[in-house]
C-alpha cells in the first residue's frame, strides 16, 4: 500500500507513550472499505492460506486476541494492517517501500511468499514484545520470502522497532531511539546500521555476506554503513512522491531545521524541538503542504505535483499508543480514522475488549450513513471542491471529538485509580455513539453549505 508512517519514541512523546501511526492508502483509482474488529483467540485460524499468493502455513497454538483493521471485503485476503494484542504489543503492517535492481537481482522477490495481506495475522497474535515481533517476522521472511518490499513497525511499552525487507528473503531492523521520531514515506528509510550492536540493530543471519558478495555497500571505508544507499532507491519519482512527505512532517516537528523537500538526505529519525502529541500526529498525517507553494488547495496550486500525506485515497489510519503507568486494561489505545485525513477525526478505543462498536465494524460495500467509513468518504467528497469554505467546521469537529476521546480516557484512568470498575466495551460504545452523532451533524452542515456553493446557484429567488 502507498502509505506514510510516523513513529514516536517514549521520551519524545507528551506522556511517555510509545506511538506508532500510519495512513493505509490504496492504489490510485481504488478505494478499500475498512472495518475495526477484535480477533479472539478462538477466531484465529489454525491453518492460514493467502489469497494473493500460494503461501500457506499451520500456525502455533494458543494465539493471543488482538485488534485489527481488515478489509471489509474479503476478495483479496485479510489485510489486518494495525492492531494491539492482549499482551499490549502493537504492530503496523505495512509501509510499501522502494528498493533497487541490484538488490532484486541478488535476492529476487518470491511470488509464493508472504505480503502485506498476511503479516499482521501471521505475527501479532504470537508475540509478547516488539523485539519478538521482529524476530518472528524475520524468520518467516528468511524461510518463505516475500513478493514485495515492505516496512513494518512493532511497539511495546518501552520500545519501537522498524523492520524493512531487503529483496526476497533478507531484512534489517532498527530500534527507534527513545528521544526521537521517525518519518517513513514509501521508501526504504533506515540510514544508519551497526552490525555489532544487537540491542538496537537486527538483521537476517547472512546479511553481512549478502552485502559483500553482491557489492551492495556504497559507503566509503571510513563511513558507517548506510542501508538507504545499499538497499534503497534514488529515483526522480522519489523526489515528487516520497521525500517531500518526510520534509513536510519534519518541517512541522523541527521548524528550526532547513531542508529541501526533494533531498535524498532527509534523516530517518530526528529529535523534535518539543514533545509530540496525538494531535500532532493527526496534524502531520493530514498534511497537504499547507502554507507552501505546493498546497493543492492553495492559491498557487501544487506547483511541483508533490504527493500529499493527507491524500484522497487513505483507507484507514491507526495510531497505536502504549501508555506507561497504566493498568493492563487501559495501557493500549487504538486511535482510528477512516478516509482522507484532512476531513476526519481520530477516535480512541480501549483494545482489551472482545468486540468493537458496529458503527466502526459493520462496513460493507454499500454506501451508508450507518457506517463511519462511508460517512467520512461522503464528507470529504462534498467538502473538497470548496475546502476553505468548510475548513473551520472540519477543524472544530476534529477538536471537539478528539477532546471527547481524551475525556473518556481520563475518566477511565481516574475510575481505575479510585478502585472502581470500568466497562471498557461500554466506554467504547459510548464513544462511538458520540462520534456517530457529531459526524452526522457535520455531514448535514457540509451538505447544506456545499449545496449552496453549487455552480448552478443563483442569488435571486421568488
Amino acid at each position: 500500500m502507498t502509505c506514510t508512517t510516523i513513529l514516536v519514541g517514549k521520551k519524545a512523546s507528551y506522556d511517555g507513550s510509545t506511538m506508532i501511526a500510519r495512513t493505509e492508502d490504496s492504489q490510485n483509482g481504488v478505494f478499500c472499505p475498512k472495518k475495526f474488529e477484535v480477533i479472539g483467540s478462538k477466531d484465529q485460524p489454525k491453518h492460514y492460506k493467502s489469497v494473493l499468493s500460494s503461501f500457506e502455513l499451520t500456525l502455533p497454538d494458543n494465539p493471543l486476541s488482538y485488534t485489527s483493521v481488515p478489509n471489509a471485503l474479503d476478495n483479496e485476503g485479510v489485510w489486518g494492517e494495525a492492531g494491539i494484542n492482549a499482551a499490549n504489543v502493537a504492530m503496523s503492517a505495512t509501509e510499501t517501500i522502494t528498493t533497487n535492481s541490484r538488490v532484486l537481482g541478488a535476492d529476487p522477490l518470491v511470488a509464493s511468499g508472504i505480503g502485506e495481506e498476511d503479516m499482521l495475522t501471521l505475527v501479532l497474535p504470537y508475540i509478547h514484545s516488539a523485539r519478538e515481533g521482529v524476530e518472528r517476522l524475520g524468520k518467516l521472511l528468511e524461510e518463505y520470502g516475500t513478493y514485495e518490499s515492505n516496512g513494518i513497525a512493532f511497539s511495546d511499552l518501552d520500545n519501537i522497532w522498524w523492520l524493512e525487507t531487503v529483496g526476497g528473503h533478507h531484512w534489517i531492523a532498527r530500534r527507534v531511539p527513545d528521544d526521537a521520531y521517525v518519518t517513513n514515506p514509501n521508501q526504504l528509510g533506515i540510514d544508519h546500521f551497526e552490525f555489532n550492536n544487537p540491542d538496537d540493530y537486527l538483521s537476517s543471519s547472512d546479511l553481512r555476506s549478502f552485502i559483500d558478495d553482491n557489492h551492495l555497500d556504497l559507503t566509503y571505508s571510513n563511513e558507517h554503513f548506510n542501508p538507504r544507499y545499499a538497499f534503497g532507491s534514488q529515483k526522480d519519482k522519489d523526489r515528487h512522491y516520497n521525500t517531500p512527505r518526510s520534509w513536510a512532517i519534519q518541517r512541522f516537528l523541527n521548524p528550526e531545521i532547513e531542508q529541501d523537500p526533494q533531498s535524498f538526505f532527509i534523516p530517518w529519525c530526528q529529535k523534535p524541538y518539543r514533545k509530540i502529541t496525538v494531535e500532532d500526529i493527526k496534524h502531520v498525517l493530514s498534511n497537504h503542504y499547507q502554507d507552501t507553494a505546493f498546497d493543492p488547495y492553495g492559491s498557487e496550486g501544487n506547483q511541483l505535483s508533490f504527493r500529499t500525506i493527507g491524500i484522497n485515497r487513505t483507507s484507514q489510519t491507526a495510531l497505536l499508543q502504549l501508555r506507561p503507568n497504566q493498568s493492563q486494561a487501559t495501557r493500549g489505545i487504538q486511535w482510528l480514522s477512516y478516509g482522507s485525513m484532512p476531513f476526519n477525526t481520530m477516535v480512541p478505543f480501549f483494545t482489551q475488549v472482545s468486540k468493537t462498536p458496529d458503527y466502526f465494524a459493520n462496513t460493507t460495500d454499500k454506501v451508508s450513513t450507518d457506517s463511519f467509513y462511508w460517512v467520512n468518504r461522503l464528507i470529504a467528497a462534498l467538502a473538497d471542491p470548496h475546502y476553505h469554505k468548510h475548513e473551520a467546521d472540519l477543524e472544530a469537529y476534529a477538536e471537539k471529538t478528539m477532546a471527547k476521546g481524551h475525556e473518556m480516557i481520563c475518566r477511565a484512568d481516574k475510575a481505575l485509580a479510585a478502585g472502581e470498575a470500568v466497562d471498557f466495551e461500554a466506554e467504547n460504545q459510548a464513544m462511538s455513539d458520540f462520534i456517530e452523532k457529531e459526524t452526522q451533524m457535520l455531514l448535514q452542515k457540509i451538505l447544506f453549505d456545499a449545496s449552496n456553493l453549487m455552480t448552478n446557484r443563483y442569488g435571486v429567488s421568488d
